[in-house]
């Protein structure tokens, strides 16, 4: 084994050329709702809760969506890794992650269609259901080229080619801005759409996403080899299967996740209208920190997966905790300046001149506090399950976020919230537990990966 210095240096600048591109492509993704929230928190409080309702329910499906596609990932990783029949085995495993996006989609937009009913059987104020339940007939659309565009960026990251996809995005990000100007506030002659404008928009840039990635695709030299769209109306059942058996796990990991914070900002919207704004703010914050070290989980799983296809044990373990010490040390950072500058970044989304934002702005403040407590964990457990993913270990890591998330946070926050009368700080705390465990558990499990068999079908 060998743990020579210049071996470690080597794995973390593999990892960073690797990372580099899909974190600046997660931070663009992410820079396309964060566009939102601060737009629809110039149309003022109400509209900035309304839209985060919404946003809400269709962002736990999407999330829920892209769990079960980017089980592509370690399946592509591990087959370029053994480089045993590539390019139809990588042909086979793209065309079903896109059957897979197409056939989850079918039933995720007929619940979308209903967000308002839903919206109001879970308690949520009349006066804001209705704008939401417009908002998610609107966003709806954007749901499977999405996924679609999951499928593609798997395909070019496992090649560790993940520029395109940065590119794409960024792009995307720009035209999102443009037609939100446009249709939420009715310039160059277009009606004022408001919040609903901002789903129109969105589902826009996905579309555009996925046909901007494809395009590329199918002309560039090296890919095109590949022949992606051949026969992709030919099933393949046991590729199909074995997507479902990696990347249903995922979904639903992801899926407890997700619908955490989902039940968080429902609880919000409970308590009141301004701790629903000030919750949107601190996890659209929150959300951005994060994706660093997503993108760095994603490279994890390349880097994992390439490396054990190869058979290479000590390079799974180099992969792995190069991405854990590297995630580690940027949220530390992001920690430091969400202590430090709170308010500066919460100016960003509210106009601090009119008298309704005062309120807002003091939740925020408290939910940041708490939001820089858990930064480290939250790296943590992301990337611990994305270098187990690698070993397509996914069933126990989403055992691990369904006693997180849903065995642990979200009682604890609702009892301390409506118990202890702490109200939304309450909340956050709970969601901080939720995460330090998760996060305790999925490193353990990677440091035990020898001992618990994960690596024996590659590296015996």
């Amino acid at each position: 084994m060998n743990t020579s210095p210049s071996r470690w240096r080597a794995e973390a600048a593999a990892m960073l050329s690797l990372g580099w591109p899909i974190i600046l492509t997660n931070l663009a993704q992410i820079a396309i709702g964060t566009t939102d929230t601060v737009m629809m928190g110039w149309l003022g409080p109400t509209d900035l809760a309304a839209g985060t309702l919404g946003a809400n329910l269709y962002f736990g499906w999407f999330v829920m969506g892209i769990g079960l596609v980017l089980g592509t990932s370690p399946m592509l990783a591990q087959t370029l890794g053994a480089r045993r029949h590539a390019v139809r085995e990588c042909r086979r495993i793209v065309r079903q992650g896109l059957w897979l996006a197409g056939l989850y989609s079918l039933p995720v937009w007929v619940v979308l269609w209903h967000t308002e009913t839903i919206l109001g059987f879970l308690g949520q104020d009349p006066a804001l259901t209705v704008t939401a339940g417009a908002y998610g007939r609107a966003v709806m659309w954007g749901l499977l080229p999405a996924l679609g565009m999951i499928a593609l960026r798997s395909f070019i990251a496992a090649q560790e080619r993940p520029r395109a996809a940065m590119v794409v995005t960024v792009l995307a990000v720009g035209l999102n801005a443009g037609v939100n100007w446009l249709l939420m506030f009715g310039h160059w002659g277009l009606p004022a759409m408001g919040v609903v404008g901002a789903g129109v928009a969105s589902s826009l840039s996905n579309a555009f996403m996925f046909i901007a990635l494809l395009g590329f695709i199918l002309a560039d030299r090296r890919f095109r080899r590949f022949h992606l769209l051949g026969r992709l109306w030919r099933s393949d059942w046991p590729k199909f299967k074995e997507l479902l058996r990696v990347g249903g796990p995922m979904g639903l990991a992801m899926g407890f996740e997700v619908s955490g914070f989902n039940a968080a900002a429902f609880l919000m919207g409970v308590i009141d209208a301004p701790s629903l704004a000030a919750h949107a703010i601190a996890l659209q914050v929150a959300s951005v920190t994060f994706m660093v070290p997503m993108g760095l989980a994603q490279a994890a799983t390349v880097r994992v997966g390439l490396a054990a296809g190869a058979g290479n044990a000590d390079g799974v373990r180099k992969a792995g905790w190069t991405a854990l010490v590297l995630s580690s040390g940027f949220m530390v950072l992001m920690a430091v300046v969400l202590i430090v500058w709170p308010q500066a970044i919460v100016s960003a989304f509210l106009d601090l001149e009119r008298p309704d934002t005062a309120v807002v702005l003091s939740h925020a403040l408290v939910f940041l506090a708490v939001a820089a407590l858990f930064q480290v964990v939250d790296g943590a457990q992301v990337v611990g399950a994305g270098a187990l993913r690698g070993l397509k270990d996914t069933r126990v890591p989403m055992i691990f976020a369904g006693l997180g998330y849903w065995g642990l946070g979200i009682p604890i926050g609702a009892l301390l919230a409506f118990g202890a009368g702490m109200g939304g700080l309450g909340i956050w705390i709970g969601l901080a537990i939720g995460l330090a465990v998760v996060a305790a558990l999925v490193t353990l499990r990677w440091s035990l990966r020898r001992r618990l068999d994960l690596l024996k079908p590659y590296c015996p």
